[in-house]
């Protein structure tokens, strides 16, 4: 059973459509796929409605969070996405991403990258703006030759020449709207040292005590010793560990199924969960 609980449509910044995503993911050979949209569900319906048969959906989101002025990713599966509290939150979230990626622009400008908005928003389309897509802009301009070569500290990374900073929800905080909303919550690439700072172990001992259900082991941005280190935290605070793919189409070089999450540890999440249930495919529609 191969299980990959972290891709990303156009619903946000990936470059597949939700029922693109879930196609490839069954021919990639995924049992069960998770589409975790940064902040977003939108793309959950259109998923499900091209699920193909023997493919299963977990319904999910990336929620952007800060903590200590470290920027992190929380990954959260199964809520009910109508909950009040955490789809307020979310809306914070995504209201203010636009005016960020306005600012962004603004310092390329300054700093002499012909970068617009108008050419930032044709390659976001539908999605929640967000950084790869101005990383993107870079790219069509020649100014970098990949995304990732966009996130350092001459352009996009925390902390870099043109990055704004965005509301960003306390992960405290997004643990307890997530466990309200009946979801299960996984740290998303706690030790991604190249993304720029990383929150320190210590901190994620004082998450798994509110709540925090997991974290993301084997990812592409964790070399073996990193996934051996994680393991061992885990272990030692009662953290599950997950593997994924973190897959965003032709934006980024990972693939579907690059790394997958064993199915014991699957089974224990759908059991925590009672936001929602994952959704068996039932053949899907090619639209």
């Amino acid at each position: 059973m191969r299980i990959d609980l972290h891709t990303h449509s156009t619903a946000s910044d990936g470059t597949d459509s939700p029922a693109e995503l879930v196609r490839n993911a069954a021919a990639a050979g995924l049992d069960v796929v998770a589409l975790t949209d940064h902040d977003t569900t939108r793309g959950h319906a259109e998923a499900i409605a091209a699920l193909p048969e023997g493919l299963t959906l977990v319904t999910g989101a990336e929620l952007s969070c800060r903590l200590d002025g470290v920027s992190m990713h929380m990954l959260a599966y199964l809520f009910d996405p109508e909950n009040a509290e955490l789809l307020a939150e979310r809306e914070l979230v995504r209201d203010d991403r636009v005016p960020r990626a306005k600012g962004m622009i603004a310092k390329l400008n300054e700093l002499g990258v012909p970068v617009t908005w108008e050419q930032v928003a044709r390659i976001a389309g539908d999605g929640s703006v967000g950084r790869p897509h101005i990383a993107s802009a870079l790219v069509e301009l020649g100014v970098v030759p990949t995304v990732s070569d966009a996130f350092t500290q001459n352009w996009l990374a925390d902390g870099a020449r043109a990055y704004v900073a965005k509301h960003e929800t306390d992960p405290f905080e997004a643990i307890r709207l997530v466990k309200a909303a009946g979801g299960v919550t996984v740290f998303a690439h706690p030790a991604a040292t190249k993304r720029g700072r990383t929150v320190p172990e210590t901190s994620i001992a004082k998450l798994a005590e509110a709540g925090l259900d997991g974290i993301e082991v084997d990812h592409m941005d964790h070399d073996p010793a990193t996934r051996d280190r994680l393991r061992g935290l885990a272990a030692d605070v009662g953290l599950l560990t997950t593997g994924s793919s973190d897959y965003h189409g032709s934006r980024k070089t990972c693939v579907l199924g690059e790394y997958t999450t064993d199915p014991e540890i699957y089974g224990e999440i759908t059991r925590r969960a009672t936001g929602a249930f994952p959704v068996p495919g039932a053949g899907g529609r090619r639209a």
